[in-house]
């Protein structure tokens, strides 16, 4: 123990108490060290948070682990019902953090006197894990919606028609696990509304829910994310605005724009269209050559669009496609369901 490093020798009581907490503290941080680290594959939360344990290894002093005195701990032992109330990995980094923070408060005041450097310490580091909770949590549920991306199949978008409700839920219904909301005409307010219903019928179903190009509208309701075009806002001002907990997709006509798209981070692409395509005329087809170089080309999540149905699904899937994204094979189609069961089944 190096006695320079205290303004006055700790109480017994007080050591044992600044070693019950750094404990606390360390094993608080551990666990969402070890979530970033092998879970999200963070590397810079990984950082922060090993030095943050380091640090207060380092001021763990051996003055208060020889004032440790579990047997005499009242606390030892009890347990909480709101511990097996933790239900998701979000439940777990929340409540280390608070227990992390919580340690490190006490340690900062009854370490004022005694360990200033430790005090001081402590204090910074708990201002910190503020900041890095948020940013776990918020890390966490956009690796929730990608693992979700990535077991998804189908995507079906959706044209303003009578009976959208009932085929959206026909679709949920079958095991549809992404929407892509795209309406180009009507008032805010309406797309507004009819996006709120479509937002809430995919979170009762556990589906990921997207809106295309409208940044305020995802937010607005509550979207798992956007799909942006190519003549869209860039996608680090869109990062910016829509957090880093939603997703991104950016549709790409060539693969210059797809490597573009997947330097800046989007989370998963469109590739298109494959053929020509009802909803969007003007757009020339790119072919299942595009899908076959694609299929070479990257590792992230993309679904090829344009055209597509039970017809050619099975050529489209041939030149490497492994998900795609319908509009007219459903929402036109006059036995919905039929068509959904049949796409879904060559997919699986």
């Amino acid at each position: 123990m190096n006695l320079m490093s205290f303004a006055s020798l700790p109480d017994p009581n007080v050591a044992q108490l600044i070693d019950a907490n750094l404990d606390r503290a360390r094993e608080g941080l551990r666990v969402i060290e070890d979530w970033c680290r092998l879970t999200l594959r963070q590397k810079d939360l990984v950082v922060t948070l090993k030095g943050w344990r380091q640090q207060l290894g380092s001021l763990h002093h051996e003055i208060y682990k020889q004032a440790r005195c579990i047997e005499n701990d009242e606390g030892l032992g009890i347990t909480h019902p709101a511990q097996s109330a933790r239900n998701c990995p979000e439940d777990v980094i929340a409540a280390n953090s608070a227990r992390a923070q919580e340690a490190l408060r006490v340690i900062e005041e009854f370490s004022r006197q005694c360990d200033p450097e430790l005090s001081e310490t402590a204090g910074t580091i708990r201002y910190g894990l503020y900041e890095l909770e948020t940013t776990v949590l918020n890390a966490s549920l956009r690796f929730k919606r990608r693992k979700k991306l990535l077991s998804t199949k189908l995507c079906l978008l959706t044209d303003p028609k009578t009976n959208i409700y009932k085929t959206i839920e026909i679709a949920l219904k079958k095991g549809v696990s992404m929407i892509q909301y795209r309406n180009k005409d009507g008032s805010d307010m309406e797309r507004f509304s009819e996006a709120k219903k479509i937002s809430n019928l995919c979170k009762s179903y556990e589906s990921l829910f997207i809106v295309n190009d409208r940044i305020d509208l995802a937010l607005a309701v509550d979207a798992d994310g956007v799909h942006l075009g190519q003549g869209d806002l860039p996608t680090e001002i869109a990062r910016q605005l829509i957090g880093s907990q939603k997703l991104i997709g950016r549709s790409t006509h060539c693969l210059k724009q797809l490597e573009q798209a997947e330097s800046e981070g989007c989370d998963y692409l469109g590739v298109g269209p494959v053929h020509l395509s009802k909803n969007k005329p003007q757009e020339q087809p790119r072919g299942l050559s595009y899908v076959s170089e694609v299929s070479k080309a990257t590792k992230l999540p993309w679904f090829a669009i344009g055209g597509i149905n039970t017809s050619n699904l099975n050529e489209v899937l041939s030149a490497g496609a492994e998900r795609v994204a319908v509009l007219s094979a459903i929402m036109n189609s006059s036995n919905p369901d039929s068509a959904i069961h049949e796409l879904l089944k060559r997919l699986s």
